[in-house]
C-alpha cells in the first residue's frame, strides 16, 4: 500500500539549503527540503487535500508568503509557488517519489529560472487615468458641459448621463493612445514585464496598464524616478507602485507548462 502522505510545496531554490535554517510554515509545520540535482523544493508534510477556502484561509496564505519572504531574504534566487500546491502519492509512488521525479524533469529549466531571477525583485505598477480629468479637453465633452450649464434642471439631469458616456469614451481613447509609450517606458527599465490581464480600474478611473516588472534590485529607485516623470508629464495619470516582492509573476518555468509539480 503506497504512502499517501502529501507534500505542500512553497518554493524552488538551489540545492544545499541548510535544513536548520528553514524553520516552520503553515500551522507551524516543520519545513524540509526535497532535492534533486541542482535544485530543491521547500515543503512540509501534508495529510489530506489542499487547504481550500475555510475560515483560516487568509492566515494560511500569509504564512505561505512569510515562508517565501524568509527564503528570499536569504537568497534572491527563489522561484515561489502559489498557495495550495500539494503533491500527493499516486499508485505505487509516494509524494516524495513524484516530487523528486518532477524536479529531475524540470532541473534544467529551474536552474535557468533561478539564474533569471537571481538578484532581482518584482514590482507591481498600475497606471490609470482619472476619467474626468482625462476627458476634460475633449471637444465634445466640453461642448456638452457648456450646454448643460445653460439648460433647465430636468434636461440637464438627462444630459449628465450622456456626458458620463462621452467622458468614458474619451478617457478610453486617451488610455489606448497612451498605452504603447507607457508600456515601452516600463519595459526599458525592467528585464521582464508581465501584464496583469485580470486587473480592473478603480472607480472613476480607466486602466491604462497593470504590470509586474522584474527589476535588478539596485534599479528599484530608477523605476520610481521614471514613474515620477511619467506622472509629472500627465496630471490625469494615477500611478500605483508596489513592492519590492519575491518574483511570483516570473516563477513559471520554461518551457511553458513545466512550472507546477504533479498534484
Amino acid at each position: 500500500m503506497p504512502d499517501l502522505q502529501g507534500l505542500y510545496v512553497y518554493a524552488l531554490l538551489r540545492s544545499g539549503v541548510d535544513p536548520a535554517a528553514l524553520g516552520t510554515g503553515i500551522d507551524d509545520a516543520p519545513l524540509r527540503a526535497v532535492s534533486r540535482g541542482a535544485i530543491a523544493a521547500v515543503v512540509h508534510e501534508h495529510a489530506g487535500p489542499p487547504y481550500g477556502d475555510d475560515g483560516a484561509l487568509r492566515s494560511r496564505v500569509l504564512q505561505h508568503n512569510d515562508v517565501v519572504d524568509r527564503l528570499w531574504a536569504r537568497d534572491r534566487a527563489v522561484l515561489p509557488m502559489t498557495f495550495d500546491v500539494v503533491v500527493t502519492g499516486s499508485g505505487a509512488e509516494t509524494a516524495q517519489d513524484r516530487l523528486e521525479a518532477w524536479l529531475g524533469s524540470v532541473e534544467e529549466s529551474a536552474v535557468d529560472g533561478l539564474a533569471r531571477v537571481d538578484g532581482r525583485v518584482e514590482l507591481r505598477v498600475d497606471l490609470a487615468l482619472d476619467r474626468r480629468e482625462a476627458a476634460a479637453s475633449d471637444p465634445e465633452v466640453r461642448a456638452l458641459q457648456q450646454r448643460i450649464r445653460s439648460e433647465q434642471p430636468g434636461i440637464a439631469r438627462l444630459l449628465q448621463k450622456r456626458l458620463a458616456g462621452l467622458e468614458r469614451d474619451a478617457a478610453d481613447a486617451r488610455a489606448d493612445r497612451a498605452y504603447p509609450e507607457l508600456r515601452a517606458r516600463l519595459a526599458r527599465c525592467s528585464t521582464e514585464l508581465v501584464e496583469n490581464a485580470r486587473a480592473t480600474a478603480e472607480d472613476g478611473e480607466v486602466l491604462v496598464l497593470s504590470a509586474a516588472l522584474l527589476v535588478d534590485e539596485e534599479s528599484v529607485d530608477d523605476v520610481g524616478r521614471e514613474l515620477a516623470a511619467v506622472q509629472d508629464a500627465d496630471p490625469a495619470l494615477r500611478v500605483r507602485f508596489l513592492g519590492p516582492w519575491p518574483p511570483y509573476s516570473f516563477a513559471a518555468l520554461r518551457p511553458a507548462g513545466s512550472g507546477r509539480p504533479p498534484v
